[in-house]
Formats: C-alpha cells, sequence, structure tokens
C-alpha cells in the first residue's frame, strides 16, 4: 500500500464517506508498521462536494473529460498563435464540451447552485492552465480550482520596424517640418489606456480569485473541524452512556456485596454459638 493506492481511493468516495475511510486506512497503515504514511494518510483533505463531484466525473466520464482537456491545451495554442479562425471554433466546441460534462456531473448527483458554480468554475481553470487540467484528470481535487483571467497572454506579432524618419508626404516642401498625425497620436493614447485597464483589470480579478480561493480553504477547514467535532461529540456520549451504564451496574454489585456480608457475618455468629453448644 503506498499514499497514490490509498488518495486514489479515497478521492473516488463521497464527502460524507471520506473521513471514516481515511480513518480506517491510517490504522491499517500504522497496523501495518508503516507510522509515515499513515500520517500521509491522515494529512489529506476532505473534498468539497464540488471537488468530489469532479472527482467522480474524472472516474465515470474519462473520455468527456479527456475531450475537454484537448480542447483546452488546443484552445491555449491558438491564443499562442492568435488563429481568429482557431479560436472561434474551439471556443464553440468549448461550449458544447463543458455544458454536455456539466449535466453529466450534475446527473451524478443532486448540487446546490454555489456547488454547481464551483464545478465550472473548475472546469473552466482547467481549460485554460495545464497544471489545473491535470489536477482534474488525476481526480484527487480536494477543493474547486480558480482560474484568473481567460489565458495566459498571446505573444504579440513581430511588426515591421517603424522608421525614425519618415519621407515627405507628396506635396509637401523639401526641407519643411513634418507635424505628427492626429489620428495617431490619439491611436496611441486609446491604446495605452486599454492597456492600463486591461492591467487593472487582470489585477482585480487576480485579487478576487485570490480571496475566493482563501474563503473556499477557510470554510472547508471549519467543515472539517465542525464533522471532527460532532464525530467527538458523539463519541463522548457513547462513552459517557457507557459508563453511566456500568456505574449502575457496580452500584448494585456493590449492594449485593452489602448483603452477601451481612449474610456471612450472621452465618458466623450462628456458626461460633453452634460450636459453643456442641462443646457444652
Amino acid at each position: 500500500m503506498d499514499l497514490d493506492e490509498v488518495a486514489d481511493r479515497l478521492y473516488g468516495l463521497s464527502p460524507l464517506e471520506f473521513t471514516a475511510a481515511r480513518t480506517a486506512e491510517a490504522r491499517a497503515a500504522r497496523d501495518a508498521g508503516d507510522a509515515g504514511l499513515a500520517r500521509e494518510i491522515a494529512k489529506l483533505r476532505k473534498p468539497t462536494v464540488s471537488a468530489a463531484a469532479v472527482n467522480r466525473a474524472a472516474r465515470a466520464h474519462p473520455g468527456e473529460v479527456a475531450e475537454l482537456l484537448e480542447v483546452g491545451e488546443r484552445l491555449r495554442a491558438a491564443w499562442q498563435e492568435q488563429d481568429p479562425g482557431a479560436l472561434a471554433e474551439l471556443t464553440r466546441r468549448r461550449g458544447e464540451v463543458t455544458g454536455r460534462l456539466g449535466r453529466l456531473v450534475r446527473q451524478e448527483g443532486e448540487l446546490s447552485a454555489a456547488a454547481t458554480a464551483e464545478v465550472e468554475q473548475t472546469l473552466d481553470a482547467a481549460v485554460v492552465d495545464a497544471g489545473a487540467a491535470e489536477q482534474v484528470r488525476r481526480g484527487r481535487l480536494a477543493r474547486p480550482l480558480a482560474y484568473s483571467g481567460f489565458a495566459p497572454a498571446p505573444t504579440p506579432r513581430e511588426r515591421p520596424a517603424r522608421k525614425t524618419r519618415p519621407e515627405p508626404e507628396r506635396g509637401e516642401r523639401a526641407g519643411g517640418k513634418r507635424k505628427p498625425a492626429p489620428e495617431n497620436e490619439a491611436a496611441a493614447a486609446r491604446a495605452r489606456e486599454e492597456e492600463e485597464a486591461a492591467a487593472a483589470r487582470a489585477r482585480e480579478e487576480e485579487e478576487a480569485a485570490r480571496k475566493a480561493r482563501e474563503r473556499a480553504e477557510a470554510q472547508a477547514a471549519h467543515r472539517e473541524w465542525q464533522e471532527a467535532l460532532e464525530t467527538a461529540q458523539r463519541d463522548f456520549d457513547e462513552r459517557a452512556a457507557k459508563v453511566e451504564r456500568l456505574e449502575r451496574k457496580l452500584a448494585k454489585a456493590r449492594r449485593r456485596l452489602d448483603d452477601s456480608g451481612n449474610r456471612l457475618e450472621v452465618a458466623r455468629r450462628e456458626e461460633r454459638q453452634a460450636r459453643r453448644r456442641l462443646d457444652q
């Protein structure tokens, strides 16, 4: 038994089954004498509802998941090549495959609106990010994935170098000063403004994604400890009830012991008197 095998088994389960199964796997590793593996198993995080839904899809529908990830790989390449035709076709295919896979995920189990949104967010991340795609393919997600932006910025095509001293325009006198074209200045200013606005939007999206990840992690940690608290409370209640039953049995046994002691004392006294009469 190794950690990969255990993780594959655990992350194929529902969140309700995960904690008990993880405890059993860790105990089995300890019983086998592998304390290190037991500690690693205990560190595996319980998946959220949406992460578990994606993990099940990776196992139940590997063909559809592979198709979506292949579309994502080709879409990222098209972004780098700045191929408008390929981008349009792959974007259309992406919508079709994502929609079909999303329906299959929802058919596996009823999901809340929030969990459904997290599933879609995870599938989008797998399309635009190679690392996220690999995580989805392995089917071991503990929390939903998110990606800031659509795709890595494409590499711009090289443009011809601008001449430092352009040729005089037709009708311009030789030796005269050429004035900058107003429309070129306006276009450059607009380009700079658009670039700055895009950078600001990217920063805002990255900050929002970071906060969303932190909140999701905090919620997952709280849910896990809440479940641990409930399990510990049930265990305590069961043991307290058992102790109470044992204490009642012990009290009853003590009363019977006292009765036996009284009968023993009476029997000893009567036996002594009978012996004296016999001696007389």
